[in-house]
């Protein structure tokens, strides 16, 4: 079976084009401008909640945005308990069924959300008093059913499981519970477990207990006056009951004395991802926020940081790298991460942490500084355009007890940070000898290179939610099993050389979506290794992709390319009905690594390297000896990704067992894909594959 990858993001690559960076000319500082953030209103209901009203009366709209002022909430073996309660808070009231909600949204043109820590609510200012009703409705009335609970259950668990083998979701499981640990809720997991734990009175307990007014604040925002914002306010809120919030206390996450280096196991995988980090004491407006931020900024804050211009410039080792120093009422944190092939993850780790200590060393320039300062002034400036900005504003100072005038001397205290500034506050928050090294990759390739990171030469070892696990190997197959007998078994149950071999060209229709638009596929392949692509959405082509066994091109929305030699050379192969049946022949080694788990199920691990290099690992079920998953790397002009397709569904069509549900995942773009028809030697106009040159 065929594995090509389909999806717009990778065929799009070929035909984008990005404006070079012009690093040789510095921006001329100035002095810092003085912020007029004019007044934000506010007033306190009786009940307790806090009203910030933000006039802008450029369009005809207001919108009503309710937070409430909680850090976190310990959830334990019943993590995901405030999320669901958030999504089930829109799905009933009272006095309102679902669909009368959202037909009563729908029909005024206004938008409603609900989550665990926020309601949003906007509209015409026309609507304002119809959005009120519902929106408070939902605010002080949620009524919650078994029936949308296992609807949302289902749908969680879902994405849980969806992203099991996602090594970006593994990563961010793995180091909340290293920073944090389970005892705080900001090292808690969801899992398929804990979702199946939530009662709908645990949900019902965190609504009534949580969703308060006198630990509330809404933001009012558009065409409206402060006179009218009290009246509507009151009207719809003024009899929302207080309550008592129980009182929260979490132990500040102890820290290792010296760097623990961590390793998730992701068998198959041709890239790792990286990441370095610890937990940091940083109060929201403290004196070190901003030289904090600049920090950041000149470390792994954008394109030109330090970090990204080392690893992707520099050494090409990933397509981009990043650095975080986040502030918070409980507890900080600093992280610096990448994803990066599997041959050069200890290089890369080792340029990492090069990085941290020459910023703890102060190894900053004045241009590094002023470029940042600048960038940060005029983003700052930007985002004051945004009316929503100076409610967030109001609410901060609030909340956080800053100063008055905390954000209009913004750009003071942003100008007035030195080359000592961030000297001081890197070598207090950057800490890698006090932190984490976590390492989410292919243990048999990259696992023992990671030990000269660990001064005890010791790596722990870890599954996809955080808990510990035992250095994990590939099981060994059967004797007997060999990588020529795992792919003749795979031949076999699909319906037979013979069979396979009758297959001379075929048609595949499906389905997907993408960024919300629905997308329509159909690809070809001829019976002398042509291929054609075309992706279609409503009507209009999105790409085309077409080989006629020599040449090649791909045309999209940006124009048109024919295909290099080294891209000729990859659809040679990947244009190929049953790549399997070619695994015998000379170019082509193939190699059993062992047994893992994928998906649920025991598979033979296969390494393939094709006659031109390329490397892929394909997974076999055990039981049924069907292709249920392949991993490989892909190299665009972007930087490298990780291809991953999943395979399960396997429906015949003539002698032939075909996969029609199929998942592809390049970097971070993941599609679903719904095969809709296969036909087996179809009739093929052999102009659809002439590839004429521009």
């Amino acid at each position: 079976m065929k594995r090509i990858l389909i999806s717009a993001f990778t065929l799009l690559l070929a035909t984008t084009s990005f404006a070079q960076v012009d690093r040789s000319k510095m921006p001329e500082p100035g002095p810092a401008p003085k912020i007029e953030l004019g007044q934000t209103k506010s007033f306190t209901l009786d009940n307790g909640l806090k009203v910030f009203v933000v006039e802008n009366h450029k369009l005809p709209r207001v919108a009503y945005s309710l937070q409430l002022n909680i850090e976190g909430v310990k959830e334990g073996d019943k993590a995901g308990t405030a999320e669901i309660a958030g999504n089930l808070m829109k799905t009933a009231t009272k006095n309102r069924t679902k669909e009368e909600i959202d037909f009563g949204i729908d029909f005024i043109g206004a938008r409603l959300s609900t989550s665990a820590m926020s309601v949003y609510g906007t509209s015409l200012v026309k609507h304002q008093d119809e959005l009120l009703s519902i929106m408070s409705d939902v605010v002080k009335n949620a009524k919650f059913s078994e029936e949308e609970l296992e609807k949302l259950k289902k749908q969680y668990k879902s994405n849980i499981k969806s992203q099991q083998n996602e090594p970006d979701a593994i990563s961010s499981n793995v180091r909340r519970v290293l920073l944090y640990g389970k005892d705080h809720p900001y090292g808690e997991v969801m899992t398929e477990e804990t979702i199946d734990n939530i009662s709908l009175e645990d949900a019902e307990a965190y609504y009534k207990t949580y969703f308060r007014p006198n630990i509330s604040y809404l933001a009012v925002v558009g065409d409206i006056n402060l006179k009218q914002a009290k009246a509507l306010v009151k009207k719809y809120f003024g009899d929302w009951k207080k309550g008592e919030i129980p009182s929260q206390d979490f132990k500040t996450p102890k820290q290792p004395q010296i760097t623990e280096v961590a390793f998730v196991n992701n068998p198959g995988a041709v890239q790792s991802v990286i990441s370095v980090f610890n937990t940091i004491e940083l109060q929201p407006g403290s004196e070190d926020v901003i030289p904090a931020s600049i920090a950041n900024g000149i470390l792994g804050g954008g394109f030109t940081s330090k970090l990204n211009l080392n690893l992707r410039e520099e050494n090409a080792y990933t397509y981009g790298a990043g650095s975080s120093i986040s502030s918070d009422k409980l507890v900080g944190n600093f992280y610096a991460s990448a994803k990066v092939r599997n041959d050069v993850t200890d290089s890369a780790l080792t340029e990492t942490l090069k990085e941290l200590m020459n910023m703890r060393k102060g190894e900053v320039t004045a241009d590094e500084l002023q470029t940042i300062k600048n960038y940060r002034t005029g983003t700052f400036a930007y985002s004051l355009e945004n009316p929503q900005t100076k409610a967030r504003f109001a609410i901060n100072i609030d909340k956080n007890n800053l100063p008055a005038d905390y954000y209009e001397t913004y750009l003071e205290k942003l100008a007035a940070v030195t080359l000592e500034d961030v000297k001081a506050v890197s070598n207090k928050y950057i800490n890698p000898m006090n932190g984490f090294i976590l390492v989410v990759g292919n243990k048999e390739e990259i696992a023992e290179r990671l030990k000269k990171f660990s001064p005890t030469g010791k790596i722990n070892y870890y599954d996809a939610y955080g808990n510990e696990a035992t250095e994990t190997k590939l099981k060994n197959a059967p004797e007997g099993v060999t990588a020529k007998s795992v792919v003749e078994k795979y031949i076999e149950a699909i319906g037979g050389e013979k069979n396979l071999k009758k297959v001379k060209s075929i048609k595949e229709k499906m389905s997907t979506t993408m960024q919300g638009m629905a997308i329509d596929i159909v690809i070809y392949n001829g019976e002398n290794g042509e291929y054609l692509s075309v992706i279609e959405s409503n009507g209009m082509m999105l790409q085309k992709q077409v080989y006629d066994g020599t040449k090649g091109k791909v045309s999209g929305a940006g124009g048109s390319q024919m295909l290099g030699e080294e891209d000729l050379d990859k659809m040679k192969y990947e244009s190929l009905i049953f790549p399997e049946l070619y695994y015998g022949d000379e170019g082509y080694k193939i190699e059993l690594k062992g047994v893992d788990t994928k998906n649920g199920k025991d598979a033979y691990v296969v390494e393939v390297e094709k006659p031109n290099g390329d490397k892929q690992t394909n997974y076999y079920d055990v039981e049924s000896n069907y292709l249920i998953f392949s991993t490989a790397l892909l190299e665009t002009p972007m930087g490298n990704f990780t291809q991953e397709n999943t395979y399960s569904d396997y429906k015949k069509v003539g002698n032939v067992m075909f996969s029609y549900s199929r998942k592809e995942a390049t970097g971070p773009q993941e599609m679903d894909l719904k095969i809709e028809k296969i036909e087996i030697n179809p009739t093929i106009d052999k102009d659809l594959f002439k590839v004429e040159e521009d």
